[in-house]
């Protein structure tokens, strides 16, 4: 069909989103005058709740901004009070919590790439029909999914927020005989993740290059998860101490929460980002996968991003597998760290991307500010972007095909809209 010269699409709740958020577009002439990713959740104000609590608190607290990604919250968390306090978590603890994280990739990619994206490349409305049309391929996303939950129950005490970590470690540490069960599950899961990396693969994918600069952390030690130095695809790096100098987040009118530049450039952080600065990092049978289903190093085309959290279920299965079998249970559950006045930073990577935390402590150990930056706020300038580009290159579609197009677009990046919601700065005046 002919395109029209003006046009106005508005999805008032965005579906198989966590959160709640909108997409107001409009097309002036032809041209594309407008795309607001709109996210009217009201702030939730974490940062304020954590001003005046005890440094032992922001793991338990941070965890209840996301239900997906908590153990993302308390890693960042748990690493900015350390540094904070000057210390640092090696061996075994270290190793716990990388497991850790590993299961809440597990959990929360296979939620996303079977219920919540995959139906869009299928052409089914949500994750319900697509199980009752092809219900053995659903329950293989549910297999893997309980797999990582298992680990998160296992070390953290329970699935969604757990409450087994702490700053400097654990309250309680497992023994080698409570993890041998995680390692047959997780075999049958390394199959699982092998079958969901060659089925994405097969999906029919929109041509779309991202052309932004690309952020994510880098560590010696493998696939960044628990920590790591930013890393840009300029070839810039700089310490996570230097994150607040480089990333500057702001206010637009029509969202909640805040936007950021790096630099004063738009710019990506998530799998995309991870795998294309770190695919040498990946393990054997992971950078075997990836070559399998067509991955070079690098991927910028936002709708493949499915294969990549394929190959990094894979990844986190198979690094899962290695922690177990090489575990020694620390003498100790966790490290005595002693408060002090002094300013913290930590960087982990959620599933979606680089989630950044800072303190500043008083003598006590009383939190004086806080400042969290998770993923999807900082990656909203880069989807509405993307959208834009989207609708310029298709605007032959019918408005319905063009609004599906537009929502496939957002949901590339599993935006947490939740999670971006949580700051906003806050002044009230009474007389």
């Amino acid at each position: 069909m002919t395109h029209r010269a003006n046009r106005t699409l508005q999805v008032a709740g965005l579906a198989r989103v966590e959160g709640e958020g909108a997409l107001h577009v409009r097309t002036v002439d032809g041209e594309v005058d407008r795309v607001e990713l709109n996210i009217y959740e009201p702030p939730r104000f974490f940062e304020a709740f954590l001003r005046g609590r005890d440094f032992r608190e922001p793991p338990d607290i941070t965890a209840r901004i996301c239900g997906i990604c908590p153990v993302a919250y308390q890693m960042s968390a748990c690493q900015a009070i350390e540094d904070a306090c000057g210390v640092r978590i090696d061996g075994p603890l270290r190793d716990l919590r990388r497991l850790l994280y590993c299961g809440e990739w597990i959990s929360s990619h296979a939620l996303h790439i079977y219920l919540l994206h995959a139906p869009d490349f299928l052409g089914f409305p949500d994750g319900i029909a697509l199980a009752a049309a092809d219900r053995q391929t659903v329950e293989r996303g549910l297999r893997l999914k309980k797999a990582g939950n298992q680990i998160m129950d296992v070390i953290g005490g329970r699935a969604i927020h757990p409450v087994n970590v702490r700053v400097g470690g654990f309250y309680r540490v497992p023994t080698p005989d409570e993890l041998r069960p995680l390692a047959k599950t997780l075999r049958q899961a390394l199959y699982d993740a092998l079958a969901t990396a060659e089925w994405v693969a097969g999906f029919d994918f929109p041509d779309l290059d991202m052309p932004h600069d690309l952020m994510a952390l880098r560590d010696a030690d493998g696939y960044p998860l628990d920590r790591g130095t930013p890393h840009v695809s300029t070839g810039l790096t700089f310490p996570v101490t230097e994150f607040g100098h480089h990333v500057v987040e702001h206010q637009v009118p029509h969202s909640t929460a805040l936007h950021a530049r790096l630099d004063d450039r738009v710019f990506l952080v998530g799998p995309l980002a991870r795998y294309s600065l770190n695919s040498d990092r990946l393990s054997p049978v992971a950078r075997e996968a990836a070559a399998a289903v067509g991955l070079g190093p690098t991927c910028r085309n936002p709708f493949r991003g499915i294969v990549v959290r394929a190959i990094e279920v894979v990844y986190a299965v198979e690094e899962a597998l290695r922690i177990i079998e090489s575990y020694e249970r620390p003498d100790e559950p966790s490290v005595e760290v002693r408060p002090r006045a002094g300013i913290g930073h930590g960087a982990t990577e959620a599933p979606r991307g680089l989630l950044y935390h800072r303190y500043e402590l008083d003598p006590a150990g009383r939190i004086i500010s806080a400042d969290i930056v998770p993923p999807t706020s900082q990656n909203q300038s880069a989807i509405e972007d993307d959208v834009t580009r989207v609708v310029r290159a298709h605007q032959h579609l019918d408005d319905h095909a063009l609004q599906s197009l537009c929502e496939q677009t957002i949901r590339n990046y599993d935006p947490c809209i939740s999670c971006s919601a949580h700051f906003l700065d806050f002044t009230w005046e009474r007389a």
